[in-house]
């Protein structure tokens, strides 16, 4: 079995559009959809995409879904944190804004099926054994670790599952490295990438194979400024002049886990 992984597509249809022409070229039997699928500018149209998916796709939640669902349950009032959970540190208002648009434009069935997709999923890939696919790490959707945190930190994280290989996303930038005897592939994100533009996935079987598709991003940027989505023109600059690696291994060091 061959899989492609999508991580972090952030309700950009033309980014998750030009990687799914690429998946089709790429002879996948299936899809992993890694979370943090919304907030964005097309949350609805990117649902839709993802519903109709050949060869069929399997989901797991990020914390935008969390967040995104806990602010759906909380529209009539009522503090909401970052998270999506009822503790921890408030949404900062234009986050909240943007979680509580996007919740909006969720059908209820949409909630019942983001509140319906695991926080992890398992698969035997060709060539790569057991792999395990998590949104942050195997037992969070919020924790961070880039490629440079310290293996010390991350080895009670990701020894004991019993699997060659994990795959996560959440920080938005892919790589490759070793923790114990573990591999750790970071998927990259389709829609919110750092580092160079374009849009970021993985595909597996027979072996690891990091992707970036390039689209024609002043047509995407167009189209997702035209949105209603209130976060659009920064989502649309973040998207032309995404920040630099560098700059977020940096900023994410404070936060990652310890």
């Amino acid at each position: 079995m061959r899989v492609a992984a999508l991580f972090d597509i952030h309700g950009n249809l033309p980014a998750l559009e030009a990687v799914l022409e690429d998946v089709g070229a790429s002879g996948v039997d299936r899809i992993v959809v890694g979370g943090d699928v919304v907030p964005g500018p097309l949350p609805r149209e990117c649902l839709r995409r993802l519903e109709d998916l050949d060869p069929p796709a399997q989901f797991i939640h990020g914390n935008c879904e969390l967040a995104t669902l806990a602010q759906a349950a909380a529209l009539e009032g009522g503090a909401v944190t970052y998270w999506g959970t009822t503790s921890g540190r408030p949404l900062p208002a234009p986050d909240l804004e943007n979680m509580r648009w996007t919740a909006q434009q969720l059908r209820p069935e949409d909630h019942t099926v983001l509140a319906s997709w695991p926080r992890t999923v398992r698969l035997r890939i060709d060539g790569l054994g057991d792999v395990l696919f998590c949104h942050g790490t195997p037992r969070s959707e919020t924790e961070v670790f880039t490629r440079r945190t310290a293996e010390d930190r991350l080895r009670p994280i990701f020894d004991g599952h019993g699997v060659s290989l994990v795959v996560c996303g959440h920080t938005h930038m892919q790589f490759d490295r070793m923790i114990g005897a573990t591999r750790v592939v970071n998927a990259g994100s389709v829609g919110m990438p750092f580092g160079v533009p374009g849009a970021y996935w993985v595909l597996l079987g027979p072996r690891v194979e990091l992707r970036h598709t390039r689209y024609d991003l002043p047509a995407a940027a167009e189209r997702l400024r035209n949105s209603a989505y209130p976060g659009a023109q920064d989502f649309v600059r973040d998207l032309l002049e995404p920040a630099g690696e560098d700059q977020m291994l940096e900023r994410f060091g404070p936060a990652e886990v310890k």
